[in-house]
């Protein structure tokens, strides 16, 4: 599995939704906030739109090497097999989302918010049969002393992740409204460098960064032998710009949540729906691994 979340085509996707954005993504598949009553009801309905996108035949296509989940979606059951099962049939490497959001901005950035469970979350997550685990942190402006709060952070916890056998996805997003974008995307990178070089021999970790302002800036990350892989969000951007975006970007893959699920509707056909999402997948994809040739 490690060979080919490394080495082989294809992108993640993101099905890991929780709290926060769960009610939009649900709107946005078609169901409304009068549908549920409470949170059990609204994450019973997201549970349903995850399981009917793993299913669904495009899905298992090859073009989809890892998936992530929320810790609801990794306990529950997808038809008759357990969600990580599902995926391991799929030959899909499944990665839990770790961390229980964000603390509120401060120095130009908004740290994860303390997990306290951690380590039992990830002895069930290696129980489970999870690959990895992912964790997101925000950073709105440049400032140096708060993006290295965020990587120091994110990488703590990455130690500790990787002792457990797990691949850590580090994702300290750069907020697409900053004003200083491309100097964030320049802080970030040095930072991230550093600590990468405190993973000892043989370990590694993934990156899961924002588009970069100037197509290329992570060349030096994705070259470095602490770095499985550096995948993209989305963020604020439509499917078609944030595929155009990913194309320029050499060596880097895709990691979308809502550029994947941005035309699924509840109320499809399941050939309407696989259909949908067979588009999505193949543009995604098509975005990862078919990249202009560099001049």
């Amino acid at each position: 599995m490690m060979e080919k979340i490394e080495n082989a085509p294809g992108f993640i996707a993101a099905l890991d939704q929780s709290g926060g954005s769960t009610p939009r993504a649900l709107e946005v598949y078609g169901i409304g906030r009068e549908a549920y009553s409470d949170e059990n009801e609204m994450f019973a309905l997201i549970h349903q739109m995850r399981t009917r996108i793993m299913m669904s035949p495009s899905f298992a296509s090859g073009k989809i090497i890892g998936a992530i989940l929320f810790e609801k979606t990794m306990t529950g059951m997808a038809g008759d097999k357990p969600v990580p099962l599902l995926l391991r049939d799929l030959d899909i490497a499944a990665f839990l989302k770790v961390d229980q959001g964000l603390e509120k901005r401060a120095d130009g950035v908004q740290l994860m918010k303390p997990v306290p469970t951690l380590g039992g979350l990830l002895e069930r997550a290696s129980a489970s049969g999870m690959a990895g685990t992912k964790m997101r942190s925000l950073i709105h402006a440049a400032s140096r002393s708060g993006i290295e709060a965020v990587v120091r952070q994110q990488f703590d916890h990455a130690r500790r992740i990787l002792d457990h056998g797990l691949l850590p996805i580090i994702e300290p997003e750069v907020h697409l409204g900053s004003s200083d974008r491309e100097l964030c995307d320049l802080l970030l990178v040095d930072e991230l460098h550093a600590q990468l070089e405190t993973i000892p021999s043989g370990q590694k970790v993934i990156l899961k960064l924002s588009l970069p302002a100037r197509p290329n800036s992570y060349a030096a990350l994705i070259d470095h032998p602490r770095t499985a892989r550096v995948a993209a969000l989305s963020g604020g951007y439509s499917r078609d710009a944030a595929c155009a975006e990913l194309a320029r970007n050499q060596g880097m893959i895709a990691s979308f949540s809502r550029a994947l699920l941005q035309d699924l509707r509840c109320s499809m056909s399941d050939a309407e729906f696989d259909s949908t999402l067979a588009r999505a997948i193949d543009e995604i994809y098509a975005a990862s691994t078919r990249k202009p040739e560099v001049v």
